[in-house]
């Protein structure tokens, strides 16, 4: 039986100390606050607002012990699974499903990024990592101006394997978007469609079960309101909610590359109380002085301060 991601699933940071080291402490911190939230399905974690490809492989997955204990059964805990190659991947993947993750959001192979994939090779990646973990698994669709982004058939492929569950659609590309959608959803009728569109989430919450967003990590509260207004189609409410949020928006995830969105995101959530400092990994790098301010202000004016 799969799992039930039909609602708001929070992609959290992973807090670190102020010299570097991973905060257990923050985890527990941000990981019991999340979970006890009526509306919260899930929590992915190790993903790109994770900060996961950052972490050594032990780090990995002391992190997903640390948000399981965190989250006390509440809800399930998922992983990123980022390794370059399939057998790298799926050797990931073992070591999250010892750790205690009940399912795995596969990231497309990073050379993908750059260079393209061969006709095939993304069924096969999930089809090994499943076959070789038991591991339920996300679809991961990445963005169009990406070469790992994966054209319609691949993703009704993959749709259809066994294991695929859920899948988590960042296309951003909206005719794609309005014209792919439907299609998945007429021929995987029981494949749970999730947005992570965190700056176009108006346009795409009318045609999800929910959404597997960073931006849960930091808002959690509007963000279900919003799925709820989205599956009732009722627009007024979810352009409400779109406005209210829109300073945090903007100041989050409007910037010069979306790598800053993960600093931000932590700067929301000291704006909050939730964490005391936003440290960070390198190659990521503090935000520009002032941004702190600025995001809580954008806070306050959303009401989540």
């Amino acid at each position: 039986m799969s799992l039930d991601l039909r609602g708001l699933t929070p992609a959290p940071v992973t807090p670190f100390t102020r010299d570097g080291e991973i905060d257990y402490d923050g985890i527990k911190k941000v990981g019991a606050w999340l979970g006890g939230i009526d509306g919260v399905k899930g929590l992915v974690v190790l993903g790109h607002a994770g900060e996961g490809t950052f972490l050594t492989s032990d780090e990995q997955t002391r992190v997903i012990e640390a948000y399981v204990e965190a989250v006390k059964g509440e809800v399930p805990i998922i992983a990123g699974i980022t390794g370059e190659g399939d057998h790298v991947a799926s050797e990931e993947t073992r070591r999250a499903v010892k750790a205690g993750a009940s399912a795995g959001l596969v990231y497309p192979s990073h050379g993908w990024l750059r260079f393209g994939y061969q006709d095939g090779a993304p069924q096969e990646r999930y089809r090994r990592i499943h076959e070789e973990s038991g591991m339920p698994l996300i679809l991961f669709q990445y963005p169009d101006n990406t070469k790992a982004t994966y054209n319609l058939q691949t993703q009704l492929d993959i749709a259809a394997q066994p294991g695929v569950f859920a899948m988590k659609n960042g296309v951003r590309n909206m005719k794609r978007w309005d014209t792919e959608i439907p299609v998945i959803r007429e021929q995987n009728p029981d494949l749970q469609i999730l947005t992570c569109h965190d700056e176009y989430l108006l346009h795409t919450m009318f045609d999800v079960d929910g959404a597997l967003v960073g931006y849960g990590g930091i808002a959690p509260e509007p963000l279900i309101e919003l799925i709820k207004a989205g599956k009732a189609k009722d627009y007024a409410r979810a352009r409400e909610l779109h406005d209210r949020l829109m300073p945090v928006t903007k100041s989050v995830y409007h910037r010069g590359s979306h790598m800053e969105g993960t600093v931000a995101l932590k700067w929301a959530l000291v704006a909050r109380g939730v964490l005391e400092h936003a440290t960070v990994r390198t190659p990521l790098r503090p935000l520009a002085e002032g941004a702190d301010r600025q995001i809580a202000d954008a806070m306050r004016q959303a009401g989540l301060v």
